[in-house]
């Protein structure tokens, strides 16, 4: 058995936010190569990320999947040149780690429940938490640099 085929490469890469990967990457799920049916969840990640026919094709077929591919069909949200992956990737972190802390996480939880929720329950989780981040520091310090026209400091 080829022991790469065991690696959870794609199912950790589909847990994150964010996937940004060089030109040459490729993905292949390749459980049916080797006669198992999934781990790491992939099957639930697959799903959530491509849709169940795409999941399905992926996983039943096992084929290699370039990264042009893979961002047409969202397993990327971005693909880059080998040698600016690593800057790209720090880029986005930094970003990230300056960003809202509070307000992303109001935003995964809305993203997140939506799946389970109906249109009128996502609605009514979403304004609860709009209205509980606008009385945060977050948000005053958005608006402050808003008007002072800097870019937000967040703690």
């Amino acid at each position: 058995m080829d022991r790469r085929s065991t690696r959870p490469g794609l199912s950790l890469a589909l847990a994150c936010d964010i996937r940004i990967a060089a030109e040459q990457a490729f993905v292949s799920t390749a459980h049916a190569r080797i006669g198992l049916s999934g781990d790491y969840g992939i099957a639930w990640l697959l799903t959530r990320t491509v849709g169940a026919a795409r999941a399905r094709e992926l996983m039943l077929l096992s084929d290699r999947v370039d990264a042009q591919r893979c961002e047409t069909i969202g397993l990327f949200n971005r693909i880059v040149p080998a040698d600016r992956l690593a800057e790209e990737a720090f880029t986005i972190a930094l970003k990230l780690a300056d960003g809202p802390a509070e307000a992303y996480s109001a935003m995964k939880d809305n993203l997140d429940e939506l799946q389970q929720l109906g249109f009128a329950a996502s609605l009514d989780k979403e304004a609860e938490r709009m209205v509980r981040s606008a009385q945060i520091e977050e948000h005053r310090e958005a608006v402050r640099a808003f008007v002072e026209k800097r870019p937000p400091v967040f703690l």
